[in-house]
């Protein structure tokens, strides 16, 4: 069993790729249940937000796995299966894990130390398990993955000063507008995670702060989460306010643009836009007057602290290495630990069977049963101890997953149904399920 990733992000594909790449919570059900219908891949997530698209699986073959995912996306997004090829990064077994905690510690985020990623790939984790396309193989990444970013964060100053993209968008207002910031009304788009933190954001600089959505209720109860200085109104008056205000922040989920030139009545208000969704929620609007930033616009803005954050990511790589070497040798002491028992099992078994029909054939009397089995026992015990403490030992190598698989072969042993958490002992036990 191996692990692998498939990633389109900030970093290899352009935001109108990852436009096409995006999935709703309908599209990833479909695709996850295409993908483990497969019978080389077992289990599958999908992370799906601004800046990335990844799909992350268990699978018995590497090459054919990549060839479907690749396969599937081409048909979903549009894009041809060489376009695809040339943007993706591929991650397979100790570099996909090493990638999946880097992902999860923020680590390889638009802007790094941001706090989001955890929680969204613990998301889409949950997604897929409730969906029955994941499972135990994959929650034991995640287990480790959690525990890794905790690290990370507390061993570091990577998060001290947490940034999103909603965040760093209001850091790039407030240098347009300075002080003058503060009284102003921003209108907030989507009521979602990028729009929530905009809004807190925003308050602090003492903005007010009218949030649009859809679902009234919805934004009533967010409105109340925020406090004071808040007030909501639906997307049926979306034109008004565009026309009225000059801040704006977009983050909604839809799948086509919301705003486009027909709603501009003034084209002399000076404007200033952030459309943080992806698909975009703007359409190129061609105004003098409106400075409109989307997501890739934020990466420049985003360097400027990147120094100091880099400095932190280099002893959070070393934390995500040691992650990983841990998670791999527990992984191999998993798949040895069964074995060893399983093994034992058959010897005993076969103790127990050649016993009782020499018994019954009168080669041993029945009154030395106990003492012939105790005998047996530890002959066949002292017959194993070399074999057995050469696989503990060799769980430290990288190539022990194949020499196991050898023996379950030669031996018959599956263990599919091995409980886990007898193994954990002291590493990380939580899992998502």
């Amino acid at each position: 069993m191996s692990y692998q990733v498939v990633s389109f992000n900030h970093k290899n594909c352009e935001q109108e790729s990852r436009e096409k790449l995006a999935f709703t919570l309908d599209e990833q059900k479909v695709m996850l249940e295409k993908l483990t219908g497969f019978d080389f891949i077992d289990e599958a997530y999908i992370v799906s937000t601004c800046n990335r698209v990844e799909i992350v699986i268990a699978t018995r073959d590497n090459f054919s796995s990549y060839h479907a995912i690749l396969g599937l996306l081409s048909l979903k997004s549009g894009l041809s299966f060489y376009e695809l090829k040339k943007m993706d990064g591929r991650y397979d077994d100790a570099a996909a894990i090493f990638h999946i905690f880097s992902v999860v510690s923020s680590l390889e985020s638009l802007v790094i130390g941001e706090s989001q990623i955890t929680g969204q790939v613990k998301e889409a984790y949950r997604f897929s398990f409730h969906n029955k396309t994941a499972g135990k193989k994959l929650n034991r990444v995640i287990s480790y993955a959690v525990k890794c970013a905790a690290e990370v964060r507390n061993v570091t100053n990577i998060s001290r000063y947490p940034l999103s993209i909603a965040s760093v968008a209001v850091t790039q207002a407030h240098k347009i507008y300075g002080d003058n910031i503060s009284g102003m009304v921003a209108v907030i788009i989507g009521a979602g995670d990028m729009g929530m933190i905009a809004a807190k954001n925003l308050l602090r600089l003492d903005c007010d702060v009218l949030l649009l959505g859809r679902n009234r209720e919805k934004l009533e109860e967010k409105a109340k989460e925020l406090g004071e200085n808040v007030w909501i109104d639906t997307m049926d008056n979306l034109h008004k306010y565009i026309n009225r205000y000059r801040l704006l922040f977009s983050a909604t989920s839809a799948k086509g643009t919301i705003i486009d030139s027909s709603m501009i009545e003034n084209d002399n208000l000076d404007r200033v836009w952030f459309d943080m969704a992806i698909p975009r929620d703007i359409d190129d609007m061609g105004l003098e007057k409106l400075q409109l930033f989307r997501i890739d616009d934020l990466k420049a803005i985003s360097k400027e602290n990147y120094a100091l954050k880099e400095e932190q990511a280099i002893r959070a790589v070393d934390i995500v290495e040691k992650y990983r070497d841990e998670f791999f040798k527990w992984l191999r002491k998993l798949s040895i630990e069964p074995v060893i028992k399983e093994m034992r099992l058959q010897a005993k078994s076969s103790i127990e069977k050649e016993l009782e029909r020499a018994i019954k054939k009168k080669f041993v009397p029945k009154e030395y049963k106990e003492n012939m089995e105790k005998m047996a026992e530890q002959m066949f015990n002292r017959f194993l101890h070399d074999a057995t403490q050469n696989l503990r030992q060799c769980s430290s190598e990288s190539n022990s997953i194949k020499r196991v698989d050898a023996i379950k072969d030669i031996f018959k042993i599956t263990t599919d149904d091995v409980n886990a958490s007898k193994y954990k002992k002291e590493h990380h036990v939580k899992g998502y399920e």
